[in-house]
């Protein structure tokens, strides 16, 4: 089947993401060698928000703000106290104590910790295929974790496990709480980045040093706030709403772990174990399966 104009165009997004996304696990790792995970949510959060008011007031959302400011504001402080305060706070510290080759893997199983969280929540049925798709993705959490060794159960970083898992729960329940709202995605971020920031100002600034951090830092931090909590996500919106079907690009997502991998391999030199690919594969499948049942349920 021939693709449209608009399809084209949304896989130009999709693609565009889909590439950024993968550079930012090494973004991570060469920030954290100059910045603490505070400095670095701090220093991220006022790039992102920066770029998103100019990106919304471009767009003429300043009246939009203000009024969904004044109707819920504690509703975007909890917003913002969960992303990106909290969620990126644990998933910066998962990357400082983890290579991000396992990292990284390991925080796509917040769609498996979405669903745990709607059924407890939202009271959603957890269906056979849900269990093995939770099955298959938590064993793959198993094999990374402890390099191939399940018998023997030997994890090589537990601490770091447990804040990348944590992780995926506090983005699954952002999520969550963020079906409550049917704003747009740029105003819930707006709002959510700027009244998180002058509380991770202050924080940051009664609890850390911010003397002597060279330009390599600031740049990397600033790469950081701009493709992981800025653009990238209006781009995949973009290639969302321009898709005359949704599952043409949906799947495209699957290619940023692996193209993250081989950039953390060349640029970083880290090790790629293979018990990271087999894990990785097998929370893939989790993924693909719980995917297949959400389509066959919209074909219903």
């Amino acid at each position: 089947m021939a693709l449209t104009a608009n399809d084209k165009k949304a896989m130009g997004f999709a693609l565009t993401a889909v590439l950024l996304w993968s550079t930012v696990a090494t973004a991570f790792k060469i920030t954290l060698q100059y910045l603490t995970p505070l400095q670095m949510v701090t220093a991220a959060t006022a790039v992102s928000f920066a770029i998103l008011l100019v990106i919304a007031l471009i767009r003429g959302k300043q009246s939009l703000i203000l009024l969904e400011l004044r109707r819920m504001p504690l509703y975007y402080l909890l917003i913002g106290a969960l992303n990106p305060t909290l969620y990126y706070l644990v998933l910066f510290e998962a990357y400082s104590l983890l290579p991000a080759s396992e990292a990284q893997p390991l925080n796509y199983t917040w769609a498996i910790a979405l669903t745990f969280m709607a059924a407890v929540v939202l009271k959603q049925p957890i269906r056979k295929r849900d269990w093995l798709a939770s099955a298959l993705g938590y064993l793959g959490v198993f094999v990374i974790a402890t390099r191939g060794d399940l018998l023997g159960l030997r994890f090589s970083n537990p601490i770091g496990v447990f804040w990348a898992l944590l992780s995926t729960f506090l983005w699954a329940a952002y999520w969550i709480i963020n079906t409550k709202r049917n704003a747009e995605s740029i105003v819930q971020l707006v709002l959510a980045f700027g009244l998180a920031l002058p509380f991770l100002i202050i924080w940051s600034l009664f609890s850390s040093d911010w003397s002597g951090i060279p330009w390599q830092g600031w740049l990397a931090v600033s790469y950081v706030g701009l493709f992981e909590m800025g653009i990238t996500f209006l781009f995949w919106m973009m290639a969302m709403k321009t898709a005359t079907n949704t599952s043409l690009i949906s799947n495209l997502i699957f290619l940023s772990p692996f193209i993250s991998l081989l950039l953390l391999n060349q640029i970083l030199g880290e090790t790629i174990y293979p018990s990271t690919i087999a894990g990785l594969l097998l929370i893939i499948s989790g993924l693909i399966l719980q995917r297949l049942r959400l389509e066959q349920k919209r074909r219903r």
